[in-house]
């Protein structure tokens, strides 16, 4: 669940000076009166006998040449200090006395000139100064100026983990035992770099994680750290970009001299790609221009800093084909690491790991749930087995089961059961006819995957029903056999369709973009076909990502092409109309099964086509 937090309303700056402004204005207003009041006011002597025979006079000091009085204030409740000059008068004393006046003997002193200047201008303009500095570090804060923010000029924000404070180790990252065998070299020459230094081996000073996402490359990163006990510096290769021009490239310094500082250490730069890239020879631009100064600071800076401190940087990328030539080169990034999905031990590795922080049932296989998981990532992995975890919740249980765990992988599938969507009768007769020809195509055909599930229950992805295979085993090669057959599995809802109903629906469009996909592959890359022999037609970029191709031939060449793609789609279809057309009748009483029963097995489903044939009851739609 998202909840959305109401951000408050900013207030505006003029707001702030305003205040300040009143706060001043109150200080001259309250304060500085207050002390003029107290100033001493000259008087003649004749005023001040008045006032002593009125009463108006509390005290009176007399000193060499001036009486200094407190008289009764008219305006307030309070008195006023006043003075006036000494007159020879001999009954003066005695008229006080009469009068009630008290005689101090210690003068009183009226505010210092200082005092009042400080009061009056210096407290006001320190406390306009507090205010502006206050006001300043707020605008330094919406505008980012905290740690790596806009007014942070040429500070790194990485994050910055002590010794072992990353709690993983190579322990806790499971199927890439390749990728942990290259990187314990490292973690040695942290603990031992005398063992290298004396035979005069020098340590590689970066190594470059690639792979797909959700591999696990920054997880392996920490875990380096983990195992070396060394501060651990975490930084994206997107931090390092700046909205003023060349602070990225004081970022980079400011980085490497903290790592200088606390060496030996790890610095990890994650997606380095995105400062990373290869330079043109058309020049750089505007924001182009800031990224060329950031990559040009790093390459600088990896040259620069002494490899026998121990400071070691890696960085991970799943674009590694768009990266400068000049970061790849040795003495930079000596080394270059696969990060790859998993395998099928790999995948069951992960998923014992994983399932560690969760409660489940000793009937679960793991080996299982590694095949049915096949091209899974460590990042979907995981996330397999907190669907289970959250099932097992949902349905009151308190630990996962192997049904969790097989329900989750076709959550990470297809998505969700959708509970609110029924189709109506004809739709899910067709539904079940269309997962049939799917699945009876693909087991009348060798070097075909098993059928492990067939389910007509319609899922969030969008898909009203889907056919899951599951190889027994890994596979690395497909020929050109196992890939036409591919084709013809794809084809082979289509084929039900037209077969039973004489007519086609909308329901086959995934199937025909992945056959079409397959046969395009086939004819432009792979050279599976007899007219273009071993000639490449398409290149791929981005292979971590999905994969972008391009034709590179000419007009006429392409369309050669796409019509040799649409006459193997062709033959493929027609071989999986005569695949149904020979089990007519198993097709009829698989549909009417699956119909039945909206779900199931794939054992159900050879048992169902390995047994004996019966005279088949003829299909009718409802």
């Amino acid at each position: 669940m998202k909840f959305d937090r109401k951000k408050p309303e900013k207030i505006p700056m003029y707001v702030y000076y305003i205040i300040a402004g009143i706060i001043i204005i109150l200080l001259n207003m309250l304060v500085v009166p207050t002390i003029q009041e107290r100033s001493v006011q000259k008087t003649d002597y004749s005023t001040f006998i008045k006032n002593v025979e009125k009463g108006n006079v509390t005290k009176a000091t007399v000193d060499e040449s001036y009486i200094y009085y407190e008289m009764k204030s008219d305006d307030t409740d309070g008195t006023v200090l006043c003075k006036t000059v000494k007159m020879d008068d001999s009954d003066l004393v005695n008229r006080l006395l009469d009068a009630g006046v008290t005689m101090d003997e210690v003068l009183p002193e009226s505010p210092s000139i200082l005092m009042t200047l400080l009061l009056s201008y210096v407290v006001p303009i320190v406390i306009f100064i507090f205010i502006g500095r206050w006001l300043s570090k707020k605008m330094m804060s919406s505008m980012g100026g905290g740690p790596g923010g806009a007014m942070s000029f040429g500070k790194s924000n990485a994050k910055v983990y002590v010794k072992s404070s990353t709690g993983i180790k190579f322990s806790d990252v499971a199927g890439e035992d390749e990728a942990k065998d290259l990187l314990t070299e490292i973690v040695d020459y942290l603990h031992n770099p005398q063992k290298y230094t004396e035979i005069g081996a020098s340590m590689p000073k970066g190594a470059l994680l690639v792979g797909p996402p959700g591999t696990g490359k920054t997880l392996l990163a920490k875990a380096v750290a983990g195992e070396a006990e060394v501060p651990f510096f975490s930084i994206s290769g997107s931090e390092f970009v700046e909205m003023f021009v060349g602070m990225g490239a004081a970022k980079v310094r400011d980085l490497f001299k903290q790592a200088n500082e606390k060496a030996p250490c790890i610095v990890f730069i994650d997606e380095i790609d995105t400062i990373g890239k290869k330079r043109d020879g058309a020049g750089f631009t505007g924001g182009n221009d800031e990224r060329e100064q950031t990559l040009n600071q790093l390459l600088t800076e990896m040259d620069g800093f002494d490899g026998s401190k121990g400071v070691v940087i890696l960085a991970a990328t799943n674009r590694p084909d768009s990266l400068d030539p000049a970061l790849l080169r040795p003495g930079r990034f000596d080394r270059r690491i696969p990060v790859e999905l998993p395998d099928l031990q790999g995948r069951e590795d992960i998923l014992k790991v994983h399932a560690k922080k969760i409660k489940i049932a000793d009937t679960v296989r793991f080996d299982d749930i590694a095949k049915a998981a096949a091209g899974a990532s460590g990042a979907e992995l995981a996330n397999i087995v907190n669907e289970a975890a959250l099932r097992a919740v949902r349905d009151g249980r308190k630990f996962a089961t192997q049904a969790d765990f097989e329900e989750s992988i076709e959550v990470v599938i297809a998505g969700y059961q959708k509970k609110n969507r029924v189709l109506s009768n004809k739709e899910k007769l067709i539904v079940s006819y269309h997962e049939i020809g799917h699945a009876l195509v693909a087991a009348k055909q060798t070097e075909s995957a098993p059928v492990h599930k067939i389910t007509i229950i319609p899922r969030t992805s969008g898909a009203l029903g889907y056919t899951m295979q599951v190889d027994d085993n890994e596979h690395y090669l497909m020929s050109k056999e196992e890939l036409e057959n591919k084709i013809a599995t794809f084809t082979g809802g289509r084929a039900a369709e037209e077969l039973i109903f004489h007519s086609v629906t909308t329901g086959a469009s995934n199937d025909i973009e992945q056959a079409t996909k397959i046969a395009r592959a086939m004819i432009s890359r792979y050279g599976m076909s007899d007219d273009f022999d071993m000639v490449a037609m398409e290149s791929v970029s981005n292979q971590y990502l999905g994969g972008d191709s391009s034709l590179a031939c000419s007009f006429e060449t392409q369309t050669l092409l796409d019509k040799k793609v649409v006459e193997l789609v062709k033959r493929q279809h027609e071989k999986a109309l005569q695949i149904l057309q020979d089990n007519i009748s198993k097709l009829h009483e698989l549909a009417k099964y699956l119909y039945e029963h909206e779900t199931i097995t794939g054992d159900e489903f050879m048992k169902i086509l390995e047994a004996p044939e019966e005279t088949p009851a003829a299909a009718t739609e409802e």
